[in-house]
């Protein structure tokens, strides 16, 4: 079998950025979503276990398939192996989502 690409998708979800890697992404059906499948989490032998990773892969436990809003995704790399799979606050980062609605602080759009 010949070596499958691994991609490493980075996107944000309710103030966190997840960072997971997956076999297959493809352009959804739906509109505006990205498809994501085959998620690849690290082994679960390994001596040390990195908590976020973790709870990615209780969140993600027994889906198949997952659809990231467009706008959600920060970048999406073809890369040559699986890496440790992240999520962190999102807090102080330099990148904001595109398109970010514009609301003024008394919650009119004028």
């Amino acid at each position: 079998m010949a070596n499958q690409p691994v991609y490493k998708v980075v996107f944000y979800n309710q103030n966190n950025v997840f960072e997971v890697y997956a076999r297959h992404i493809y352009q959804s059906d739906l509109y505006g979503f990205i498809e994501i499948e085959e998620l690849v989490f690290g082994e679960r032998s390994q001596l040390l276990v990195d908590p976020s990773e973790e709870k990615l892969k209780s969140e993600f436990d027994g889906v198949k398939r997952t659809y990231i809003p467009m706008h959600s995704i920060v970048r999406i790399d073809e890369v040559e192996r699986e890496g440790s799979s992240k999520i962190h606050e999102a807090k102080g980062d330099k990148v904001t989502q595109f398109p970010s609605p514009i609301m003024t602080p008394g919650g009119r759009n004028d």
